[in-house]
């Protein structure tokens, strides 16, 4: 498969993006076409759709392997591959079992019953809300989307429009995910940290913070109170969890 565009955003690591498209709206993200493809009937009509599928690689894997953390602890925690969350090629590391985040971390379920990225193949897939196509000099048309859950950098290998007639289905059931339904935390930023960033930068890192970004296998009690830093927008982050609420300075 050939790399049709790139994806660029405020997350220039794995840790702390959201783990479903969707869950931060407020995320905003660019979508660079490479050269070959940087034509402009190419998206002639996509401006007529709300959503779009981005249909895309684990580029952790593909550039940054050695130096991939599913949690990247101040203070020193557990790295090893299987809890890192990627790490090597998901095609050269998958397992027929993993452990979804939405469990804890500790329950293992099949790999095709859940988004885990050690899979036969790295591919990913996202439906995301395209905010609006916009002329950017050299770089032609590039489309800007909300609520992606991919690092800066992602390759995407195609897009696809979202049709709510065929792509939605009100009858669904959500599995062992609609039975452990996620509690939000509280959030709480130091006004130093919120004055650097930008009205929607600063909503979607509360939209972030509040789904608890720590590696599932970390939450809980004896984790409290543990700093963890979090690369964003330019910035490093630091962030605490205690009694329900997570702050950020």
């Amino acid at each position: 498969m050939e790399v049709i565009a790139r994806i660029h955003n405020d997350f220039p690591t794995k840790f702390g993006l959201p783990r479903q498209s969707g869950l931060a709206p407020s995320l905003r993200s660019k979508i660079i076409f490479v050269p070959a493809f940087r034509v402009p009937e190419a998206l002639r009509g996509l401006d007529g759709f709300s959503h779009i599928w981005l249909i895309w690689g684990f580029s952790e894997s593909e550039k940054a392997a050695s130096a991939a953390s599913g949690g990247r602890c101040v203070e020193s925690c557990d790295s090893s591959p299987e809890r890192r969350g990627l790490g090597q090629r998901p095609s050269d590391s998958w397992s027929p079992t993993v452990r979804p985040p939405r469990l804890g971390g500790n329950v293992r379920m099949g790999v095709f019953a859940t988004r885990s990225p050690f899979r036969p193949n790295p591919i990913g897939l996202s439906s995301v809300r395209l905010e609006s196509i916009v002329d950017d000099g050299e770089n032609g048309r590039i489309l800007i989307v909300s609520g992606a859950d991919l690092m800066d950098g992602t390759p995407i290998y195609d897009i696809k429009p979202y049709l709510p007639g065929v792509d939605a289905h009100t009858d669904a059931r959500d599995g062992f995910v609609g039975e452990h339904p996620q509690e939000l935390l509280e959030v709480e930023i130091d006004p130093l940290l919120a004055g650097r960033l930008t009205d929607i930068q600063l909503a979607a890192l509360r939209e972030i913070l509040a789904q608890d970004p720590r590696p599932a296998y970390h939450a809980g009690r004896a984790d409290e109170g543990r700093v963890y830093g979090l690369g964003y927008a330019g910035l490093d982050i630091h962030f605490v969890v205690s009694s329900g609420t997570i702050r950020a300075f």
